[in-house]
């Protein structure tokens, strides 16, 4: 039989390697401190303290309070072959077919993870809302994301890895202002190169939900996932291999108040109502009218 050569470790190699390089939640989140089974433990470290000295000493112990998530999510993959051992000899085969199915499960996890993100911010981080969101332009896209980072320097939440996710259409906009480059170069992961507003990493991802930028810390959410089992088969009814694995994966909010949404619609500099500036002639006292457009 072709399945008998099956080498699991090797699909699993490649789905991983492929998974790991175009997934967003990766890069933008804390990694559990361990993994047991289904289980997926992470560790917060205690608030420190600091103390008048009065000529004597206590001391505190460090502690960390794990935080347990369970892989709530779950996806399969299953496809046929006309034979696995073939497959598995020419590796421009298999890399096409891991990377596409692993593509199609980094969007899912993003998805996810995303949701989750938005769903834990704090009350009181967010600016606009579901019912009434702000117009983004060309023009005030930038200002409306340092805010979002003003939001995060007001909880305390420190300086490095402050990440900012947009999507594409927020991305054009603010290519279009002198303050950020007119040519953006977006990596592999996401992340928009050498761009960063008010701290912040500027990321691009297509994953967000509709009309949402969100701003966080890298210790705001927790992220895992595992390909938990691949195995291959003979088909019954087909005259072919079948291969089928599973991968389980979740995200955690760990921080609320280290996550700030900006809830918006897109707009155009031409949706900016126009201002009536009057002009004064002091020689002759006619006062002329001028419409321009709005900031």
């Amino acid at each position: 039989m072709a399945v008998d050569n099956f080498k699991p470790t090797l699909w699993e190699g490649a789905l991983i390697a492929n998974f790991h390089s175009v997934s967003k939640a990766d890069a933008l989140s804390t990694k559990p401190s361990d993994i047991k089974g289904k289980t997926v433990t992470f560790n917060r470290v205690g608030a420190g303290q600091v103390k008048d000295y009065t000529g004597t000493i206590s001391w505190d112990s460090i502690a960390t309070t794990p935080i347990e998530m369970t892989f709530d999510k779950k996806k399969y993959f299953a496809f046929s072959l006309d034979d696995c051992d073939k497959v598995q000899l020419k590796a421009d085969v298999m890399a096409v077919t891991t990377a596409e199915h692993a593509a199609v499960l980094a969007e899912t996890y993003d998805t996810d993870f995303f949701t989750t993100l938005i769903a834990g911010v704090k009350a009181g981080n967010s600016i606009g809302s579901t019912s009434n969101k702000k117009q983004l332009t060309p023009r005030n896209a930038y200002d409306y994301i340092v805010d979002l980072g003003t939001v995060l320097a007001n909880n305390k939440v420190p300086s490095k890895d402050r990440f900012v996710t947009v999507s594409a259409d927020v991305l054009g906009l603010l290519s279009k202002d002198p303050r950020f480059t007119s040519n953006p170069n977006v990596l592999e992961n996401g992340v928009v190169e050498g761009q960063r507003i008010n701290g912040m990493q500027v990321v691009q991802s297509q994953e967000l939900p509709v009309n949402k930028i969100v701003a966080h810390h890298k210790s705001a959410i927790g992220a895992a996932k595992q390909i938990d089992e691949v195995e291959a088969m003979r088909l019954q009814s087909a005259f072919a291999d079948g291969i089928r694995g599973l991968c389980m994966y979740g995200s955690k909010v760990l921080r609320e108040e280290a996550i700030a949404v900006l809830h918006y619609t897109v707009g155009t500099i031409d949706d900016i109502p126009a201002t009536k500036v009057e002009i004064t002639n002091t020689t002759s006292n006619p006062v002329n009218t001028k419409e321009v457009t709005g900031v």
